[in-house]
């Protein structure tokens, strides 16, 4: 049985649409039949498209309500319904929380946590007169300790949270879901994991092997969107490959051979047994792979260029978010 999913003459808009995993989305739900309007701060380099169809782009700040509600009455007056909203906007630059400062922390918690609510709260009455669907872009880091983004962390638990809360409260004419992102691979992979190696020795630390694609990201928000998924509200969905594998594991001299994860003890040949297995992100000169979301970028012993990004690992690009830079 083959399952087609058609969402034409749907109204959908993907917020930081433009690249990187909401442009995946974008293109996803244009794919799909879906009319899409994304959105960002800045004009993508080209115009994002998919079977032949192009997402319509309107810039917009998101941490500008008044900017926000004008864009959802646009939105509406052009194309007389709204049926879903993918919030994926968002980001953070790598900053320990003792270098980092409240203003800053404030930012980022207004960008990834209450730019999403501002979001939904204009586009609310569109999407209840056409019972249409919410969807968060999450993250791994609002799950676990997120050093390094410690205020982008803890908008994305905030983020879960609000979205069961608006799942109760504006059923049963709105469902709104939460996609739990990981490492996802986009252009600006380089720019958190490194060379072809770093991102393949990334990747080998996921349970599936590798990094998500934007596109699969794109196949989960067109899934929640649809009618597939119409008794699917207040849901937190994971894609993350299978998240992360312990680290004591690894540390531990005892079990390896029954996980599977070397028999021989790296004391008996003088080898530390995770190089060998991918399991350690270290590059040829010394210098560690790993980002925020699990792997990071370091350089002469110094942070560089690192964000929370799904995860945001590419969500984000250097020290810029999906709408624009990151201030």
């Amino acid at each position: 049985m083959t399952v087609t999913i058609d969402l034409s003459g749907r109204v959908a808009v993907v917020t930081g649409g433009t690249r990187g995993v909401g442009a995946g989305i974008s293109r996803a739900l244009l794919a799909a039949g879906a009319e899409v309007v994304a959105c960002a701060r800045r004009p993508p380099d080209r115009p994002v498209e998919a079977a032949g169809r192009t997402a319509r782009f309107h810039a917009v700040d998101l941490r500008d309500p008044e900017a926000v509600g004008r864009l959802f009455e646009r939105v509406e007056g052009a194309y007389g319904r709204l049926d879903a909203l993918v919030n994926n906007a968002g980001g953070s630059p790598y900053r320990l929380l003792a270098d980092s400062d409240p203003r800053r922390a404030a930012r980022t918690v207004e960008l990834n946590l209450i730019a999403p609510m501002t979001a939904s709260l204009a586009a609310h009455r569109a999407l209840a007169a056409a019972g249409g669907s919410i969807t968060m872009i999450g993250s791994v880091s609002g799950t676990r300790p997120s050093p390094g983004t410690a205020a982008y962390g803890a908008a994305k638990a905030g983020l879960e949270n609000l979205a069961r809360t608006m799942a109760v409260e504006w059923a049963p004419r709105v469902r709104v879901n939460t996609l739990i992102l990981g490492m996802v691979r986009t252009e600006l992979s380089h720019l958190h994991y490194g060379d072809e190696r770093g991102i393949a020795a990334v990747g080998r630390t996921v349970p599936l092997g590798r990094l998500a694609e934007p596109a699969e990201i794109g196949d989960a928000c067109v899934f929640l969107a649809s009618d597939l998924a119409a008794y699917v509200t207040g849901a937190s969905l994971l894609v993350h490959g299978g998240g992360e594998r312990p680290a004591f594991l690894d540390a531990a001299t005892a079990n390896r051979a029954a996980d599977g994860h070397g028999a021989v003890d790296p004391a008996e040949d003088g080898s530390d047994a995770r190089t060998a297995e991918g399991l350690d992100a270290r590059t040829a000169d010394g210098t560690d792979a790993r980002t925020a979301d699990g792997p990071s970028v370091r350089a002469g012993g110094r942070a560089a260029g690192r964000t929370a990004g799904h995860d945001a690992g590419d969500r984000t690009s250097g020290t810029t978010d999906e709408q624009g830079e990151m201030t």
